[in-house]
């Protein structure tokens, strides 16, 4: 089995959707479908059906969970060799073309959050500064344009 990186905090908010959808939406559909069916006629019975397919929705998302918990390893960034870029990492570059700063947290693809600059180890900017010091610079093929940054600052936790 393929093991997917992943933060302790990212598989916390796994582990915490996991038991909310077990523990409170599942009940609740369960319950929903019970009183849709005591209405009588499930071949017209639109609430019925609606809460049949949100009822799929969560079963699928229960199974995605627990597969991606199974393949999880997770790795504490406190744990790795800070002088250089690698997971878990807080990255602040510069990118000369655009004079502008970012900083790009690397985390695991299921923890990918682009508004808060959570971007996935396996993203093509994420594989670029993997490995990479302070003062390096990188270059990374976007569809747009090719993106160089230059590392300013790395820091962890």
């Amino acid at each position: 089995m393929m093991r997917t990186p992943i933060t302790p905090e990212g598989l916390k908010k796994l582990k915490d959707e996991l038991e909310r959808l077990i523990t409170v939406e599942r009940p609740q559909i369960i319950q929903a479908i019970a009183e849709a069916r005591a209405h009588g006629d499930l071949s017209e019975n639109a609430e019925y059906h609606a809460a049949r397919e949100k009822q799929s929705f969560i079963e699928g998302r229960i199974q995605e969970l627990q597969a991606k918990i199974a393949s999880a390893e997770v790795i504490d960034p406190s744990k790795i060799n800070q002088d250089k870029v690698a997971f878990g990492a807080k990255v602040r570059v510069y990118d000369s073309n655009a004079d502008d700063e970012f900083v790009f947290i690397l985390v695991g693809p299921d923890e990918t959050d682009v508004k808060a600059g959570k971007i996935s180890v396996t993203s093509p900017v994420g594989r670029a500064l993997i490995g990479k010091e302070v003062g390096d610079v990188v270059k990374v093929k976007a569809p747009a344009r090719d993106i160089e940054y230059e590392i300013l600052e790395i820091t962890f936790g």
